[in-house]
């Protein structure tokens, strides 16, 4: 087997973020095993990824970036050694294209694999000023159109891809999981029901537009709510627990939940998410309702293995379908389970990667 050697040019550290974690990086090993090399050459470093999302640590998030650059500066000297370079998200943060110009100009072949719709606008959740300021989407766009091939998390994301790719190579590859970490919990006797979403603060908003919904029907059914994020939340009169996201048990977490939820608001932004929560419900056998919007329209069979809200009436309606029901929560758990192990798994979707990096030759 002839040896090839990919470099990974990414955001955040290894086994850290959910957008490189629960996509590219759990191929590592079949990847390995069809003969690559593969170096990972991360933005930020861990000391950063730990205080890049808060609001403190200005200094160090400062120091963190122009690092950053500076390090992708130094890559250059080595991209053309490499058989492929695979770019996730972007390779620089900020400004405009002249970096990713270079890594495309010097690369042998540059796969580029993206989430959410960051080339058609800026990521509204990003409220402040001088951050919108510095995300532009040139970049975004000129690897969209100069990479040797494109992936995207969104099947409505897949027309635009292969219409701007100079090749018109874009495949769709959904998130997907390791269904052998991601395994259903054992059965769960005598407790309250719990409706879960885990989330981060910049999808609070998510949260925030079924809140009155979700309240009726919590109080209703005497159902808990918890959240499994990084920001305190409140609605008065429910029981609600917060669990801090932590890696190392969020399987343990996940177990905790009854009924699942996904909710989105109705954006062209929100139009490039690639479903990744209600996958993970499913893999769980927990029973879920996702907004009848985007890629989990095209994940879910309603009714069969979750159910599409769309509107506040229908999210009343299915969780309280879903509360007062057992053996219906067990049946749409058991299916969303098995679409995962068919269609989102590890094992469903390896090959799609391999052909990918061989140039598009299947093995």
């Amino acid at each position: 087997m002839n040896k090839k050697n990919i470099l990974i040019v990414c955001p955040y550290p290894e086994g850290f973020a959910a957008s490189q974690r629960l996509k590219y990086e759990q191929y590592f090993e079949s990847w390995k095993e069809s003969g690559y090399d593969i170096t990972i050459r991360p933005y930020f470093d861990k000391k950063a990824w730990k205080v890049l999302y808060e609001d403190s640590s200005f200094l160090l998030k400062a120091w963190a970036t122009i690092l950053g650059y500076l390090k992708r500066i130094v890559l250059l000297r080595e991209v053309g050694k490499f058989d492929v370079v695979y770019v996730c998200m972007w390779v620089t943060p900020f400004l405009d294209w002249i970096l990713e110009s270079l890594f495309i100009r010097f690369s042998k072949r540059l796969v580029f694999d993206f989430d959410d719709s960051i080339h058609r606008e800026i990521d509204p959740n990003i409220e402040k000023f001088y951050k919108r300021l510095f995300k532009g989407r040139k970049k975004i766009r000129y690897l969209i159109k100069n990479a040797n091939h494109v992936i995207t998390s969104s099947p409505f994301n897949l027309e635009d891809c292969a219409e701007m790719n100079n090749y018109s190579k874009a495949t769709y590859i959904p998130c997907t999981l390791d269904t052998k970490r991601f395994i259903p919990a054992n059965e769960k006797f005598g407790k309250q029901l719990t409706v879960g979403w885990t989330g981060t603060f910049s999808t609070k908003k998510y949260i925030d537009s079924i809140s009155h919904s979700l309240k009726e029907a919590c109080l209703e059914h005497d159902l808990k709510l918890l959240l499994i994020t990084n920001f305190e939340y409140d609605i008065p009169g429910l029981d609600i627990e917060i669990i801090r996201w932590n890696k190392e048990t969020e399987i343990e977490d996940l177990q905790k939940i009854d009924i699942g939820i996904y909710p989105l608001d109705i954006t062209n932004w929100t139009l490039g998410k690639g479903g990744l929560k209600v996958l993970q419900y499913m893999s769980i056998g927990i029973p879920s309702i996702s907004t009848n919007y985007g890629t989990a329209t095209k994940i879910v069979d309603h009714g069969v293995d979750g159910f599409l809200a769309s509107s506040m009436e229908d999210w009343k309606k299915y969780l309280s379908l879903l509360a007062n029901d057992a053996k219906l929560r067990t049946e749409i758990g058991k299916n969303g389970r098995e679409k995962v192990l068919s269609n989102y798994s590890i094992t469903a979707n390896y090959q799609k990667y391999l052909t990918i990096l061989n140039g598009d030759q299947t093995l």
